[in-house]
């Protein structure tokens, strides 16, 4: 299968020093595959979720996403690309909810008589078309995530990069986010980064685990529940 990212030895320094580097394996994601990047907080795991989405640039290692640098060459991947943040507010930018979906697409190009059929197809497939002249700002939280997740699906893309969406999400929310994630297209590439053990394993089908920028393991969801290493890890950060 078509390698869509690769993430060799990614070292960071952050300006007030902080170094994180991503020790083990390297993180490699198929096309078609939906892999769930797990750990407990300070793991490492969004600082490389966002040299993949070409925020950070890397100050050791590689970084590809379709074979291109995200930090230097965005413009490339950038139509083939979804990405889903952790707190749907700050993905939301528009006076509508119409006009936030329609954002990328714009700004990608696409004529706007076609951005309007994206934007239609997107709100129907979500179940938000009777929201498209809402301010986004006033509607629950389930209806904020799933304007944020048409947002990041509106252009189609090859890969959805994800930010621990289930942060600060109710219980109700995290089933309501996971069921819209299992009911994407099976052809889509998906990178879940995630704390909630509960989502990822729901929604991945292989599962990295990272614990202070080391990977300790890899495997299905079933392997990885069972794995006595990745239990002392969390049961440790919730008592630490």
């Amino acid at each position: 299968m078509e390698e869509i990212v690769r993430a060799s030895d990614v070292r960071h320094v952050y300006p007030d020093g902080t170094v994180v580097h991503f020790r083990g394996p390297d993180l490699v994601v198929r096309r078609g595959e939906r892999v769930g990047l797990l750990g407990p907080n300070g793991s490492g795991k969004s600082t490389l979720l966002f040299h993949l989405m070409g925020v950070l640039h890397p100050t050791g290692g590689t970084v590809r996403v379709f074979g291109h640098d995200p930090a230097r060459e965005f413009h490339r991947i950038q139509g083939r690309l979804g990405v889903l943040l952790q707190d749907p507010d700050e993905q939301i930018i528009a006076p509508t909810v119409r006009d936030d979906v329609a954002f990328t697409p714009l700004n990608l190009g696409y004529p706007p008589d076609e951005v309007e059929r994206m934007v239609q197809r997107v709100a129907e497939a979500l179940d938000i078309a009777h929201l498209l002249d809402k301010v986004p700002h006033y509607l629950s939280g389930g209806e904020r995530l799933k304007v944020a997740l048409a947002g990041a699906l509106v252009t189609r893309p090859l890969l959805l990069l994800l930010d621990e969406p289930a942060a600060g999400l109710s219980p109700g929310e995290r089933e309501l986010l996971a069921g819209l994630l299992l009911a994407l297209d099976p052809g889509m590439t998906i990178l879940l980064v995630e704390h909630d053990m509960d989502v990822a394993f729901r929604v991945a089908r292989q599962v990295t685990v990272m614990h202070e920028g080391r990977v300790i393991a890899e495997g299905t969801p079933e392997e990885i529940s069972a794995d006595e290493l990745v239990q002392q890890v969390y049961l440790g950060a919730r008592h630490g």
